[in-house]
């Protein structure tokens, strides 16, 4: 009887979550599925049974991916036996995502876990460590950055950082880098990066992409995965609710863009297939209609906007504008040509865009964990532009960067000095990447070109490059080269497994940490979990393991990390959202903050001094900001021209920086840009550069994500397997989906076995013939084909990563990861 429970929980989990081209609308009963799953799970032999005791509830935060919902952990004495959405919290009023529900897998799992310091005594790769204590493990990396110090070669070590951009953790690792001397800081990439860019460009800002997703009423999302996991899923799938609440008087229209028939588009109202890459392509002839058509706000273009109308520089120099570049190069003909797009379908959709009372345009691929293209995103920043929905209601938010105090600077001796002054090995920064400040790729490059060592001593902190980088394998190549890499990882991952010495980090239901601002949500807010429970092994937070090293070398590395503990660095920053002012710890639901923000009554703090304002925050979790100045046109926006630009002077001048030593057509070449002349400095499509010749790899390989699968460096908790479909996952092999007629081609039929090669490699899958794929398309799922870990996600499916073969996004320089070249052989 208990098999067909299992059973019968398992399918209608998959019926309400993953219900494909039916368009099911999102509904509380898959996440109440999801629940009894996980309690089915705590029958298993190898989860341990919670002891008698009180019960007990304890508030935090999620961070197993960057949306920062609320949690409540329920306890049975000490033991955490059931993790919920919390409703007193204004990311996601009680919703939480599948991976969300699964974290007790990954506190309480000690095949996935390290259980303290350990030392590699086999092959790198074979997972073979043995035991130390902390005293032993610190004192070996001191040992041996003390060393590089003493040569004279401090900037030959360097660090992987997967938390978020400008987080506390994020400023301690790359402190500790600059104290000791090196330049070489990189963090792993992520849309964070994509949004940072394109705002930069196009409004000066460095403040994330803020869409105002609730107050929107047509919704136009070019390839974001909005239900399957992107920003923070308890906000999306709640405000999904709000907009299908009532089919008779339907809140919002979704709009999906995309290659693939995936969750968010089959649920959407309409479903826009695209050739994959091309989307700036069909955002740059929406804008095209809206243009001729004279369907544009002009009020804001005409007087909030530089660059839409031809003009001439102070110099005499005529310049073209958005508008005759629009015009000449995107009509709906055109445009059908490389998207695939009907003209037709082109020119209602943009009518239909501007039409709506509060369009928005939204971008992000995927979930968010990888990067995104910035022409891409400054095409489609470009249609809110033009419907004048940039910093209103229901349109995307300006704000400026995270008002956290900074901390004090580094003390720099002789040796640090000389060192920072070496180049960066990633090349971020120069003329070729000026606006890129890390790129993990190109560091792997120069260490695989086989000149020397570059890189001695390697740290990675809160990611798993060996597995999520979309490079073909290179990171895992250039492990192997590294003579000697540090893991902070509290996960026996794939890059831990090559790791030399492994320092484990609490996971994050074992300690404090903060939570920037989530992807995508409109108002600024930090979250700070709370530990649910005490350590479990003998790990330590990487915080306080920064601090001990720091010690450890002593000098003025010693005298750049003052603090006792990370506590105390938080505080130390959090004093900048005191003094910003207008800020609340805690959260009533109504009314809600996105209806709040649209009042015009000011916020007072709901604190009394800093010291109030911490203590509650360790109490509530959180400090927002439920207001907001919309429009004031005049004063938001921080570019050159100090107007939004369709025509970047940001751009324009690094080419100019650059013409006293190449012309500016070869610094636009070395930026990866195609287009030539004032082309360059707007919005428009490039397309891919071939990597292989169309002969030879006929096809195009897109890896797509789903919200129950986990595709980022946290790894899948076990039974969420058991929500994944027989043609996702069937005992040990992973699906690659084609449609019908791609499969004909080569005679393939459903189940069959296929080898899929790139120029970078090739991986086995089995065929899933699916009609929501495009043709000539083949579709690999992220999160399988994990080689580390325990026999629950090791060996299970193939990771498409390993056969990317990743060109370079123009102007981040980030790998341009969604269309490579394959071919297709029966097995």
């Amino acid at each position: 009887m208990g098999k067909i429970t299992m059973e019968v929980n398992r399918r209608n989990f998959i019926k309400f979550l993953v219900g494909g081209v039916a368009g099911i609308h999102i509904s509380p009963l898959p996440w109440k599925l999801t629940d009894d799953i996980a309690i089915w799970t705590q029958n298993w032999p190898w989860v341990p049974v919670p002891p008698e005791g009180e019960f007990t509830k304890s508030k935090s935060i999620c961070s197993l991916c960057p949306g920062g919902c609320g949690i409540e952990l329920r306890k049975v004495d000490t033991r955490a036996v059931k993790i919920e959405g919390r409703t007193d919290y204004p990311v996601n009023p009680g919703g939480i995502c599948p991976l969300g529900m699964g974290g007790l897998q990954l506190l309480y799992n000690e095949s996935f876990r390290f259980t303290g310091p350990m030392k590699r005594v086999g092959a790198r790769g074979s997972g073979q460590f043995e035991g130390i204590g902390w005293d032993e493990a610190l004192d070996t990396l001191a040992a041996r950055i003390i060393d590089l110090r003493k040569k004279g070669t401090p900037e030959a070590l360097a660090a992987v950082d997967g938390n978020r951009r400008e987080s506390t953790m994020s400023l301690m690792i790359e402190r500790l880098l600059m104290a000791v001397g090196s330049p070489n800081y990189v963090r792993t990439p992520s849309v964070e990066d994509t949004y940072a860019m394109a705002n930069f460009l196009m409004q000066g800002t460095r403040g994330p992409m803020a869409y105002d997703l609730e107050n929107a009423d047509y919704i136009l999302s070019f390839a974001t995965g909005l239900i399957e996991g992107w920003g923070a899923p308890g906000r999306v799938i709640n405000a999904w609710g709000m907009w299908h609440a009532d089919s008779s008087e339907r809140k919002a229209k979704v709009v999906q863009i995309e290659s693939r028939a995936s969750n968010t588009a089959s649920k959407a109202d309409q479903w826009v297939a695209v050739r994959p890459g091309t989307e700036a392509a069909l955002a740059l002839g929406l804008a095209h209609v809206l243009v001729k058509d004279r369907l544009y706000n002009a009020e804001f273009v005409d007087n909030y906007c530089f660059g839409f109308h031809d003009w001439k520089s102070a110099k005499g120099k005529d310049h073209v504008g958005f508008k005759t570049l629009v015009l000449q190069k995107y009509s709906p003909e055109q445009v059908a040509e490389i998207t695939g797009v009907e003209p037709g379908r082109i020119v209602s959709l943009a009518r239909e865009f501007v039409k709506a009372s509060a369009p928005l345009a939204v971008c992000g691929r995927g979930k968010g964990y990888q990067n995104s293209s910035v022409y891409e995103a400054m095409a489609v920043q470009s249609l809110n532009a033009l419907a004048g929905v940039i910093n209103k209601a229901g349109g995307v938010l300006v704000h400026d960067a995270f008002p956290l105090s900074a901390l004090p600077e580094v003390e720099e001796d002789d040796v640090a000095r000389a060192g920072l002054q070496k180049p960066r090995l990633d090349e971020a920064g120069t003329g070729k990447y000026p606006f890129s400040d890390s790129l993990i790729n190109n560091l792997a490059n120069v260490v695989t070109s086989g000149n020397g060592q570059p890189v001695d001593t390697l740290l990675v902190f809160s990611s798993n490059p060996a597995f999520t980088l979309p490079d073909g394998g290179t990171f895992r190549r250039a492990l192997g080269k590294i003579p000697f890499t540090v893991s902070f990882s509290p996960f026996r991952d794939e890059t831990s497994y090559m790791a030399d010495l492994v320092l484990p980090d609490h996971t994050y239901l074992e300690k404090m940490e903060e939570v920037l601002w989530p992807t995508g949500l409109q108002y600024p807010f930090y979250g700070l979990s709370a530990p649910g429970v005490s350590p479990v092994y003998d790990t330590k937070h990487n915080g306080d393991t920064i601090l001990e090293l720091a010690e450890r070398i002593g000098g003025s590395v010693k005298g750049s990390f003052p603090w006792r503990g990370f506590e105390d660095v938080l505080k130390v920053r959090v004093k900048g959202l005191y003094e910003s002012g207008g800020g609340l710890v805690t959260y009533q639901d109504s009314p809600p903050v996105w209806e709040r923000m649209k009042g015009k009554e000011g916020i007072k703090p709901d604190y009394q001094s800093l010291d109030d304002m911490w203590g509650k925050m360790k109490s509530s979790g959180l400090w927002y900001r439920p207001a907001h100045a919309f429009e004031g046109w005049d004063r938001v926006f921080k570019t050159p021209s100090k107007k939004f630009e369709f025509f970047s002077t940001r751009i324009q001048l690094a080419v100019e920086n650059r013409t006293g030593e190449v012309s500016a057509q070869k610094a636009l070449e070395e930026m990866g840009v195609k287009a030539q002349g004032d082309e360059a400095f707007m919005p428009h499509y490039e397309p891919a550069s071939p990597v292989a010749k169309r002969e030879v790899f006929p096809l195009v390989m897109v890896p797509y994500e789903i919200i129950n699968l986990a595709s980022g460096w946290i790894p899948q908790p076990p039974f969420l397997n058991k929500t994944l479909f027989d043609h996702q996952l069937l005992k040990e092999e992973s699906f690659a989906e084609m449609n019908p007629k791609t499969a004909a081609e080569y005679r393939l039929k459903e189940g069959d076995r296929v080898w899929i090669e790139s120029p970078a490699g090739k991986v086995l899958a089995r065929v899933h013939l699916y009609g929501g794929a495009m043709p000539g398309i083949v579709y690999l799922p992220l999160g399988f084909g994990h080689t580390a870990y325990d026999e629950f996600l090791r060996g299970k499916g193939v990771n498409p990563n390993d056969i990317v073969h990743a060109g370079k996004d123009p102007l981040s320089g980030h790998p341009a990861w969604w269309n490579t070249p394959v071919k297709l052989m029966r097995a």
